[in-house]
């Protein structure tokens, strides 16, 4: 009976552990999500048990990334693509206030891309804004309850500086032509860096029927404004290409568009490695 005794125990010990971590777990859950909701600084991982949510950051909180291994491991790419869209233009909205610009050192040529479609930015965040308050008011009204209300209103907050994000995002990180590298970029969503020695050659084009703002086809990048592209870079090789939700290929020859296509010629006709 005695010997039983501590064999008991340890089984006891054992079970109590097993019904115990749950608990440990849910009730680091719950303090993650107060401390979200008090304003405090919570790793991704650890919000939720690594299931992201875009909008905490206006419940007043601030996310912060987990070191790297333990945040891959618990995030999906997907969401950590996401993720880091949304900060990028959170970023482009702040720097757009202290007009300033993302990633254009001194001796760089920036190429802007916005004009083709900033009237078009403004008046989707100005419809998507009047939509917000009017739906708010309809459904007061209407007496619906404040559990319905505010996830909407939250929801439609989210989308009107989900697409002023994208507008800062176009006017703060314009395509950029240095010595060693051509960047080409939209908004937070799209950055690719070319090194100058594999830019055969620079031409003027004009198509106005590109299909997506992002696409990679037959080894050819289409990086559109408003469905235009009026530059052409004929590549010496390959360069790897990362869409904006992550995935990979490769193109040979990249098509952009700029406010001024000869202004961008220009920038890469003053390098030996590109002539237009």
């Amino acid at each position: 009976m005695n010997a039983r005794q501590p064999a008991r125990d340890r089984l006891g010990a054992a079970s109590g552990a097993r019904t115990a971590a749950p608990l440990r777990a849910h009730r680091g859950r719950v303090r993650a999500a107060l401390q979200v909701l008090r304003g405090r600084v919570v790793p991704l991982p650890r919000a939720f048990g690594g299931r992201v949510v875009p909008l905490l950051w206006m419940l007043g909180g601030r996310v912060v990334p987990a070191p790297r291994a333990r945040s891959e491991r618990a995030v999906p790419p997907l969401v950590r693509r996401l993720v880091a869209i949304d900060a990028a233009g959170t970023a482009s909205l702040l720097l757009w206030v202290r007009r300033r610009r993302h990633g254009v050192p001194p001796d760089a040529v920036a190429v802007p891309y916005v004009a083709a479609q900033f009237g078009l930015l403004v008046t989707f965040a100005v419809l998507t804004a009047v939509e917000l308050v009017g739906i708010e008011l309809l459904l007061r009204a209407l007496g619906v309850p404040a559990a319905v209300r505010v996830p909407l209103l939250v929801l439609d907050g989210y989308g009107v500086l989900a697409v002023l994000g994208i507008l800062a995002g176009c006017v703060t990180r314009p395509h950029v032509v240095t010595a060693g590298e051509v960047r080409i970029r939209y908004a937070g969503l799209f950055d690719l860096r070319i090194p100058r020695h594999l830019v055969l050659r620079a031409r003027r084009i004009r198509r106005y029927d590109e299909r997506g703002m992002v696409r990679v086809a037959g080894g050819e990048l289409s990086v559109a404004v408003a469905a235009q592209t009026n530059v052409e870079l004929t590549l010496r090789e390959p360069v790897p290409v990362t869409r904006p939700l992550g995935r990979r290929a490769e193109a040979h020859t990249v098509r952009l568009f700029a406010d001024d296509p000869a202004a961008a010629l220009a920038a890469l006709a003053a390098h030996p490695a590109a002539s237009s």
